[in-house]
């Protein structure tokens, strides 16, 4: 990778949630961003995650505006709500579609597309970035039990790597995950312009200082 190459990153949110969870690491997105911005010349960072819209508080919305606020593009969707055969209420929400356009229209303007997610409906979506002359760089792991991409994914991709190997680059420190047990208890974060005390210990992520 060259300081000349134009790369842009993709985060399918929910994958990389769950596969940081299976791995028992949490991600520090500052370390993230930074570690890619010095591998390549990266346009855009782009989050994807859908998200329950009518709920007072949503334990992912600090992370949403801190990231919006902080060199990532943030695309969100509400959350589709339906009752299934078994008359139990559930969620969908899919953002592939949007992730896909996006990553379609920037191709023209990129060498290396970055893609952090291990799902399988990605795999056209990388044959088709790579017709038109993209590396293609899939970040996931295989080092659990299953495995959390698909073989398809790993095998269209140019460049596979494992997340793990990643940890000690853009994980949290040790001293932060010990402290996220006093960080998960709900907050009563509500918006713009509120200090979350449990945001940098939830999501690795440091907040402004009030002045900024």
């Amino acid at each position: 990778m060259t300081a000349t190459q134009r790369s842009a990153i993709f985060i399918d949110g929910a994958n990389l949630y769950a596969t940081t969870k299976a791995l028992g690491f949490d991600i520090d997105y500052k370390k993230l961003l930074k570690e890619f911005q010095s591998r390549d010349n990266l346009l855009r960072a782009f989050y994807y995650t859908a998200m329950i819209e009518d709920q007072e508080y949503s334990s992912i919305r600090p992370l949403i505006d801190w990231l919006d606020y902080n060199g990532y593009r943030v695309v969100t969707k509400p959350v589709k709500e339906f009752t299934d055969s078994m008359g139990r209420r559930k969620y969908k929400g899919n953002m592939d579609i949007e992730l896909a356009i996006d990553a379609l229209e920037l191709s023209a303007h990129i060498n290396h597309m970055i893609l952090f997610s291990g799902d399988g409906d990605f795999r056209s979506l990388v044959e088709a970035v790579q017709r038109r002359g993209v590396k293609v760089t899939v970040i996931s792991t295989i080092q659990t039990q299953p495995a959390m991409i698909s073989d398809e994914l790993r095998r269209q991709a140019d460049e596979f790597v494992d997340l793990s190997s990643l940890a000690s680059r853009i994980g949290r420190e040790p001293g932060e995950r010990q402290a996220r047990a006093a960080g998960d208890a709900p907050s009563r974060y509500r918006g713009e312009g509120r200090q979350n005390p449990g945001l940098e210990n939830r999501y690795g992520i440091r907040q402004p200082e009030v002045e900024e």
